[in-house]
Order: C-alpha cells, then sequence, then structure tokens
C-alpha cells in the first residue's frame, strides 16, 4: 500500500487564545502558525508526493497550500469532509478553561470512546469516519501511483490521534495518550497486514528516505539497518 503524511494544520489564533475552535468558520493560521506550515512545506519538498488531501476547514486548506507551494509537481489536492474537525456541538466556541471544569472533561481524558459531545459528534464517530477516509484515499493512490506512492493528509489534532491510534492498535480510550503538535508530521504506511507507524508528532528531520522506496511489508527483526544519512550540504 501507499504511505501516508499526516499532518496537523499550524497555530491558529484559536490556538492561541485557548477556545476550542471546532468547526467555526474563518478560523485562520496566524504569523505563527504560517510559520510553521511554511516549515513544514520545506520539509516536504524533497519528497514528491503524489496528493495533498486536506480537511476542509480554512487552517488546513491554508496549511495544505505551504505544502503545495514547494512541491516541483502538481499533486491532486481535494478536499474531504470527512477529514474535518470533530462537531464539539456546544463546547465549540468556548475556552478549554472554562471546559476543563465540566463533568464530561474528565471522560474525555479518560474514557474517550464513551463521549458524544452535547448537539454534536460521538469521539466514535470521529475515529470512525477520518480513519475510513484516510484507509480510502490510501489504497486509492497505491491504485494509480503504486505501492511507493507517498501522499499528504492534513487535518486536525483529534483526528490525526485516532488515525494513529488505529495504525498502532490501541483502543480510543487510549489515545490522549498521544500528542500531535501544530504542523507536526505523522507517517503511517498502510501494509498488506498491518499498518505500520514510522514516525509521529514530528518538526524536524530529513523526510527525502520517503521518496527512496515503497516500504517493505515485513518489519525487520531485531529493528533492522534503519535509513540511509542524508546527503551532506
Amino acid at each position: 500500500m501507499a504511505t501516508v503524511i499526516l499532518v496537523r494544520h499550524g497555530r491558529t489564533t484559536a490556538n492561541a487564545s485557548g477556545v476550542l475552535a471546532g468547526r467555526t468558520p474563518g478560523v485562520e493560521l496566524d504569523q505563527v502558525g504560517r510559520d510553521q506550515a511554511a516549515a513544514t512545506g520545506d520539509r516536504l519538498a524533497v519528497v514528491p508526493v503524489v496528493g495533498v488531501v486536506s480537511s476542509p476547514l480554512e487552517r488546513c486548506r491554508q496549511t495544505a497550500q505551504f505544502i503545495l507551494n514547494r512541491q516541483s509537481g502538481t499533486p491532486h489536492a481535494p478536499v474531504d469532509a470527512d477529514l474535518t474537525e470533530c462537531d464539539y456541538g456546544s463546547w465549540q466556541g468556548r475556552t478549554l478553561e472554562e471546559l476543563a471544569k465540566e463533568k464530561l472533561w474528565a471522560t474525555v481524558q479518560s474514557q474517550p470512546s464513551a463521549v458524544t459531545f452535547p448537539g454534536g459528534e460521538s469521539m466514535a464517530a470521529m475515529q470512525a469516519r477520518s480513519v475510513a477516509a484516510i484507509r480510502r484515499h490510501d489504497a486509492a493512490f497505491e491504485a494509480e501511483h503504486g505501492p511507493g506512492a507517498v501522499w499528504v493528509a492534513v487535518s486536525h489534532g483529534d483526528i490525526i490521534k485516532s488515525v494513529l491510534a488505529d495504525a498502532l492498535g490501541m483502543h480510543l480510550d487510549m489515545f490522549q495518550r498521544i500528542n500531535v503538535g501544530p504542523a507536526s508530521v505523522s507517517i503511517v504506511h498502510y501494509g498488506t497486514g498491518r499498518p505500520t507507524v514510522l514516525a509521529t508528532n514530528t518538526d524536524a528531520g530529513d523526510l527525502s528516505w520517503l521518496a527512496a522506496s515503497p516500504t517493505s511489508a515485513d518489519a525487520p527483526v531485531g529493528g533492522g539497518a534503519g535509513h540511509a544519512a542524508p546527503p551532506a550540504r
């Protein structure tokens, strides 16, 4: 199968002020977020990606554009509503400080599989639709471009955490153990037998090895030799 690079959007005005933006329209990257997204675009410039699929929300589309601007080719760049932010219902637009006082907050932290946000979406439904979308796009890119295809999905923190939890074989109740920072890069290869998580929550480091060859479906016993060192500059 292909390899997906999961990119969270850069920092937003809502992130900076401690507000749960959710699906609120008009929430854009702040200057820090734009710098973060540009740096991620620079990291991915050495990887000829075949597609950049984005959540429809502005902050993700802006981040995706920074990535597209640094690609030498013209990757397919669709928007997919199944990668959009969780519907936080009446929690949307409120501060995290205020939400931490809600009774439901403790359940979000310890048992997210049991959470349905008031007037919104369940976290289990969020995971189901986002994982299905990632796997659907991955299969399509592999079918069109072969097993060496690499593509990017630009989405949101909880979405990416839920996808990583699925790839790691973790129950959704454990997904709060995963951290996904703004404009961070995580990498998953969906092999024929199982997914392989190649990286999580990185914001630096060479990625040119992704352009070299398809990832093996088998795990190397003992850990293997790793990737070749990047060329000296």
